[in-house]
């Protein structure tokens, strides 16, 4: 995540993520790799206040490093005509607003309208990518992250496994 100006680095994170690295107990990463982390009010709300105890809900709770806003804008249609949840559009809407580095989101359709929009993507994977290459993290618990989360946790295709053990290898 290189920076070539003394602005400081923002991404704007969406539920999967935030949920995927406290379960993982690697939420520093966003800490130690962003300035300034923004969710929008309603992943806050999905993670948080409707999360109970679910994973990531805690571990959100406590980050007051994570800044909550809401978006400014709104899209004129509900975002369920887009194949979008609120939370994904909102995150849209934010990482526009907030002229964002990265949007930290792992949905494929999400992922897809976001890059469309001219907005960087990084998913989990490549969130634990950069850990390793940052030194964060060690290759072995960069991969044994990754197999935490394909053993159920979350649905990560073979491909993309495999994307990220050949890039572990580089």
């Amino acid at each position: 995540m290189a920076q070539t100006d003394s602005r400081p680095m923002k991404a704007v994170v969406n539920s999967t993520p935030l949920i995927a690295l406290s379960m993982l107990n690697h939420l520093f990463v966003l800490k130690a790799l962003f300035d300034e982390i923004f969710v929008p009010s309603s992943v806050y709300e999905e993670v948080v206040l409707k999360g109970g105890n679910r994973p990531g809900s805690q571990e959100m709770a406590k980050a007051d490093w994570i800044i909550v806003k809401e978006p400014a804008e709104s899209f004129p249609l509900p975002p369920e005509l887009l194949g979008l949840d609120t939370g994904e559009m909102d995150v849209i809407l934010l990482a526009r607003e907030v002229k964002t580095d990265w949007v930290l989101i792992d949905e494929k359709l999400a992922r897809r309208v976001a890059k469309g929009l001219g907005l960087k993507v990084k998913g989990t994977l490549g969130l634990l990518l950069i850990a390793y290459r940052t030194g964060l993290v060690s290759k072995e618990e960069a991969r044994a992250a990754a197999q935490e989360l394909a053993s159920g946790l979350f649905r990560i295709s073979d491909r993309l496994f495999q994307w990220f053990e050949d890039q572990l290898r580089i």
